[in-house]
């Protein structure tokens, strides 16, 4: 296995060590996870970076880190709607555009065509984290929660746009389809 793969595989590990440190509320939780969500986010980079420089893109990685993006971010979205932080609606936006992304690309792919991720995606993907890392630190540093507020319309509105982005760009993948 390659380094940019054991890189894949160490976010998907860390996102269950994510959730234990938040969900057994050892003191500095908040910060502690914190501190392994942007680990794991690094992790993205680096993976993809050391991919792209060193040739080691695998089908593997093509399947694999997306998938623990997603589940990296939804764990952190199931923990803030489990407190109270963040609606249930706002997750749910956040899941259904990644399915329809996901279908869009596999329909794609069927075809002979390759979606690459577009600029309103890494956009996406960029704010959904700082905010995700923001919201984390609300409560221990006593931000007001009007933060809350603002990063789940941040991460609700740019969801939105991207998925809507990709399918306008893109309707052409669903012509002919029954």
């Amino acid at each position: 296995m390659n380094t940019a793969n054991r890189l894949t595989l160490l976010r998907v590990v860390l996102i269950p060590v994510f959730l234990v440190v938040l969900y057994l509320g050892i003191p500095g939780a908040n910060y502690w996870a914190l501190a392994i969500f942007i680990a794991a986010s690094v992790t993205d980079t680096l993976d993809g970076y050391i991919a792209r420089h060193y040739n080691q893109i695998t089908d593997f990685g093509k399947f694999m880190d997306p998938l623990a993006d997603k589940c990296l971010v939804t764990a952190a979205m199931l923990w803030f709607v489990e407190i109270g932080v963040m609606p249930g609606w706002a997750l749910l936006v956040v899941i259904v555009r990644e399915f329809g992304v996901s279908g869009l690309r596999m329909i794609a792919a069927d075809k002979g065509r390759v979606i690459a991720a577009g600029w309103s995606g890494k956009v996406k993907t960029a704010s959904t984290m700082v905010c995700i890392c923001l919201m984390l630190l609300v409560e221990p540093l006593g931000i007001p929660p009007i933060v809350n507020t603002i990063c789940v319309a941040v991460i609700v509105l740019t969801t939105i746009y991207s998925g809507v982005e990709y399918f306008m760009k893109n309707s052409d993948v669903l012509s002919g389809v029954k």
